[in-house]
């Protein structure tokens, strides 16, 4: 059984018992983790505490070069991280190796250069502003992309001066076992970021509610943000949140059919589903429904299911027994409450993982559960409209507002749809993902902002002296 990471040491949880770590392609037990205690929180956090005031006090540059080195030994060491992804969580080895590994390395080093170049100190009128590390941070991370959701948090929380105490899921919890190694090599002072494994109500509760913690980070449910915003609420600390969501692709009449439904299909189905930013919901005018769902149709049918080890996969597993059966239940509600199944279904394809055929939905009405409720899995609902404010209204038409999509026949009639979607990311014509710009939802999908500046500043105070 692995150990926890604490104070810079490998050590044994003080509750003696372990959380199996199971491979959804094949159902095995491949490695187990501790399942932290409340004691080995109240270790972490106090280590974190004792390191903080050097490592807020260091050089820039000198936590810059350390945040550079690992950055540089995780890129080296992709393809074997990568093999672990693919392994513990199910996504295909080459998506495993181009997203979930090489894209984290990448903002691991962005962070390297922002920690240096981010300016700590700025004049207003009499007034010098400076921005200062926030303190102990406690970050709590979920399973489906679990080197990036780290990184997201780790990396500019260490850039800002930070300390860390990092919980990740249980569920799939190699990756930042992989991280932790890694920043053990470069040399990270001890103490100033600390892995404890475990349950989420029993871990990152503790983590949560803990004096000594200055802010929370979480990623996952709305549900959870909610419980864990309600603990650090006890504290008054700094919370972020990233949450669910239920993202639009609205596609206007002029645009582009075959790409913007290809393109939809293939953000949907991305990591098995098991992404909160996919495009779930694909709203397409009435006169082009009916062909917009059979292209819907034929997309689906090319998404290969199978061992993510295999080149010729194209969707995974998903992570878990727990997380099929709920993506089940959704598939079965959405032909009880009348919409069309026209592709996958609730047939097993395998007759061993925790797989779930790519599925799409035609005749989806609002308010349907499918067309309301995240359930992160490999389905897609198709809605049509009549009018163009009929589209915006559907697309803002969920609790959530995390990103979405719009088609046009021009850039200018696309940002204009654009800018009436209370999302906090849209993608143009199919402008591509940018890890620099700010990452994070509006309404139930949560608070504050991940990736670049924006992310770094989550993790800093500001202190203003009157000169």
């Amino acid at each position: 059984m692995r150990k926890l990471y604490i104070g810079g040491a490998w050590t044994a949880s003080v509750s003696g018992e372990a959380i199996d770590v199971v491979n959804p392609a094949t159902e095995e037990i491949i490695d187990r983790v501790p399942a932290g205690a409340p004691a080995d929180v109240e270790a972490a956090v106090l280590a974190a505490r004792a390191a903080f005031a050097a490592w807020s006090g260091a050089d820039p540059a000198d936590r810059a070069k350390l945040l550079a080195a690992a950055a540089e030994l995780l890129e080296r060491r992709a393809g074997e991280v990568a093999h672990v992804i693919a392994t513990d969580m199910g996504a295909p080895l080459r998506f495993a190796l181009k997203v979930q590994t090489l894209m984290p390395a990448g903002v691991l080093a962005s962070y390297a250069r922002l920690a240096e170049s981010h300016p700590r100190e700025t004049r207003t009128g009499n007034s010098l502003v400076l921005r200062e590390p926030v303190g102990v941070v406690a970050a709590i991370t979920p399973w489906n992309y679990p080197l990036h959701q780290v990184v997201c948090k780790v990396a500019p929380a260490l850039a800002a001066g930070c300390t860390v105490v990092l919980k990740p899921s249980e569920v799939a919890p190699l990756a930042a076992y992989a991280l932790a190694e890694i920043l053990d090599e470069v040399g990270l002072p001890a103490g100033v970021f600390n892995l404890v494994s475990g349950r989420g109500p029993v871990v990152g509760e503790a983590m949560a509610a803990h004096p000594e913690v200055d802010m929370v980070s979480f990623t996952g449910s709305t549900a959870a943000g909610r419980r864990v915003a309600a603990l650090a609420a006890e504290g008054v600390k700094r919370v972020a949140l990233e949450l669910g969501g239920k993202s639009a692709n609205v596609i206007l009449p002029d645009a582009d059919l075959v790409t913007a439904v290809r393109s939809g299909v293939a953000n949907c189905f991305v990591n098995s589903g098991q992404t909160c930013s996919a495009w779930t919901r694909m709203i397409v005018h009435r006169d082009q429904y009916d062909e917009a769902v059979g292209l819907a149709v034929e997309a689906a049918r090319t998404y290969t299911v199978g061992d993510p080890l295999d080149d010729a996969t194209r969707l995974g597993p998903l992570v878990s027994a727990v997380q099929r059966d709920r993506v089940i239940r959704y598939i079965n509600r959405g032909q009880e409450e009348g919409a069309r199944l026209v592709a996958g279904g609730t047939e097993r394809p395998l007759p061993r993982g925790y797989y779930v055929e790519p599925t799409v939905f035609a005749g989806v009405e609002p308010g349907m559960a499918i067309e309301q409720e995240e359930i992160f899995g490999p389905v897609l609902s198709i809605v049509p409209y009549t009018t163009e404010e009929q589209a915006v209204r559907i697309a803002d038409g969920t609790r959530y507002g995390l990103s979405g999509a719009v088609w046009a026949g021009t850039e200018e009639r696309a940002l204009a749809v654009a800018r009436r979607l209370r999302t906090g990311q849209v993608m143009i014509n199919g402008g591509r993902f940018n890890p620099s710009a700010p990452f994070g939802g509006y309404k139930q999908s949560g608070i504050g902002r991940e990736l670049g500046e924006a992310g770094l500043e989550e993790y800093l105070e500001l202190k203003s002296l009157q000169l």
